[in-house]
């Protein structure tokens, strides 16, 4: 990345930007799959419910990506997205509380497709601690802070249950986790912590999903309704 690249994406970007960024990797990744080599920001915009303008905002953020009348080099777009992401980075990952989720987690989340290597998981259960998923060992609880200080961890995925969510949060902080994963289903915030936290709630998608289902289903009455009195109307 160039050194004019990197000074820009020094500049604030906003949280809605960076939050469209894996979405807009995905599609690329999608389109080299197929065999697309280049592509429009119209085109882009249409496949990922967005407008043209919306897209050469988001891009601008970070630099100059396409070029006018050719558009976007597929694979050279993806790879300056990813960069922006850190996937280059090698950023090394623990994850915290191996029960269903975390389980489930080291089972069949590919966290070195993402850039991720995840180093090693811990839990408390002595049933599970020595058991190895992935190639990844699960270590006792009582391991953490020696492994901490001996390995460098950029991220800390929590899978414990609520109730012991906060404790471990604050304990992953004070011992250099510069970001927390979270699963627990508990809004956990660290205002006086440097280490960022993305709270992760399965329930929020399909809650929202509700809404707009619901909101669906109102217009349809109201409709129906609305017809309804007009033929009315018209009997009269």
């Amino acid at each position: 990345m160039c050194k004019e690249r990197e000074i820009v994406k020094r500049i604030k970007v906003s949280n809605n930007v960076i939050r469209r960024l894996p979405r807009y990797l995905r599609k690329l990744d999608d389109l080299k799959a197929n065999g697309v080599s280049r592509i429009s920001s119209f085109s882009l915009g249409q496949q990922l419910g967005l407008t043209p303008s919306q897209i050469r905002q988001d891009f601008s953020c970070f630099g100059e990506f396409g070029q006018q009348g050719y558009g976007y080099n597929v694979a050279a777009l993806r790879d300056e997205i990813s960069s922006i992401l850190g996937m280059n980075r090698g950023f090394k990952a623990i994850l915290v509380g191996v029960g269903n989720i975390g389980h489930a987690l080291m089972d069949n989340f590919c966290f070195s497709e993402w850039g991720f290597t995840l180093a090693a998981a811990f839990d408390i259960d002595p049933a599970i601690v020595g058991t190895t998923t992935n190639g990844v060992t699960v270590r006792s609880m009582d391991e953490l802070l020696d492994y901490l200080a001996g390995n460098q961890i950029d991220v800390a995925v929590l899978t414990v249950p609520k109730e012991a969510a906060a404790a471990v949060a604050k304990l992953l902080c004070d011992n250099g986790i510069r970001a927390i994963w979270n699963f627990t289903n508990v809004e956990l915030t660290e205002p006086n912590s440097p280490t960022l936290v993305e709270n992760i709630h399965f329930s929020d998608s399909l809650l929202s999903l509700g809404y707009f289902v619901a909101e669906r289903y109102d217009e349809e009455a109201a409709h129906a309704a609305r017809l309804e009195r007009m033929e009315k109307a018209k009997e009269q």
